[in-house]
C-alpha cells in the first residue's frame, strides 16, 4: 500500500495562508463584480470606461502572470498559485477601493 506523504507544520501553514489569501481575494472579487454591475447597469460614459478598463486589466494581468511563468521565475505549482493570487489580487483590491 502506498502511503500519502504528510505535510510538515510549515507546509501546512504555507498552504493555509495561500488558501486564506485566495478566499479574501474571492470575497473582494465578488464585491467588485457587484459594484461593476451597478456601474454598467447605470450606463453612459462611466459604464463604457469601466467596461474598457475591466477588459484591459484582465489582459494586462494575464500577460503579467504568463510572463512570470514563461520567464522561469515561477518554478512550482505552489509558486504559480501564489503568483496568480498576487497578480490578480492587487488588481481586485485596487478596484474594490476605487469602486466602493
Amino acid at each position: 500500500m502506498t502511503r500519502t506523504p504528510t505535510l510538515s507544520t510549515a507546509d501546512t501553514a504555507r498552504w493555509t495562508r495561500l488558501w486564506m489569501q485566495t478566499g479574501f481575494m474571492m470575497a473582494d472579487a465578488a464585491m467588485v463584480i457587484g459594484l461593476r454591475t451597478l456601474r454598467l447597469m447605470h450606463g453612459g460614459p462611466a459604464a463604457t470606461r469601466e467596461a474598457q478598463r475591466m477588459v484591459g486589466e484582465k489582459v494586462e494581468a494575464g500577460y503579467e502572470l504568463a510572463g512570470a511563468i514563461a520567464s522561469g521565475r515561477v518554478k512550482t505549482p505552489e509558486a504559480a498559485a501564489r503568483k496568480a493570487v498576487s497578480v490578480y489580487g492587487k488588481r481586485v483590491r485596487a478596484n474594490r477601493r476605487r469602486l466602493a
